[in-house]
């Protein structure tokens, strides 16, 4: 758990079949409430992959947004923390702060995968408020990236193909009762990437957790 990372430039080769099949039945075993289960995984590769590449690069040219769920991080640490990060990301790559136009072809790589051969598209039933099923996903997510760093691949979890769910839903026929939450590009990360292992550090446990009675080592 600790040595995986995330991986933002891949290899274009593929990953075998047995391997994504090991992944998915490794990610189906993660915990849901009530063991409701309630994710609905579209692994995209190949043709299908670029051309739903293609449809996501369009509508971020177009600004056709249509997230299912608020994006924001507040004005306080969270704002901060994901400020950070981007610091850190844009620094490897070289870009300056006031560079406009190599920011957007970040984010545009983001739309093409980092250049990886695999992605897959984590839905969610929308059931109440849809807290605790996405909560069941999240779970689903982390299985199956544990489970590619454990057979030797890489995978990242992106966010930001969210905020085209509508254009996701259409290409890969999704019906509208399925909320989109996040993608995992996945497949063999390109290990002289400037940002292959970055760093990007965890807080320390005091900021995050509260002992009631309980005696740390």
């Amino acid at each position: 758990m600790r040595s995986r990372h995330s991986v933002r430039e891949f290899l274009p080769d593929p990953v075998p079949p047995e391997v994504i099949r090991g992944v998915l039945e490794d990610a189906q075993s993660a915990p849901s409430h009530s063991n409701t289960q309630p994710w609905l995984v579209h692994v995209v590769s190949g043709a299908a992959r670029d051309e739903l590449s293609a449809e996501l690069l369009a509508a971020y040219d177009e600004q056709r947004f249509s997230s299912d769920f608020t994006d924001t991080y507040g004005d306080g640490v969270y704002q901060e923390r994901a400020r950070s990060q981007g610091a850190k990301i844009y620094g490897k790559l070289g870009i300056a702060r006031d560079d406009q136009e190599g920011r957007n072809e970040v984010i545009r790589d983001n739309l093409r995968f980092y250049g990886a051969p695999h992605v897959a598209m984590l839905f969610v039933p929308q059931l109440g408020d849809g807290v605790r099923a996405a909560s069941d996903v999240g779970m689903y997510g982390q299985n199956f990236l544990l489970s590619l760093h454990a057979r030797g691949f890489h995978g990242v979890p992106q966010a930001v193909h969210g905020l085209f769910a509508d254009t996701v839903r259409k290409k890969l026929g999704v019906s509208d009762e399925f909320k989109l939450l996040f993608g995992i590009a996945f497949g063999t990360g390109k290990p002289d990437s400037p940002v292959f292992n970055l760093a990007l550090g965890r807080i320390p446990l005091e900021e995050s957790v509260v002992l009631h009675d309980t005696t740390l080592g």
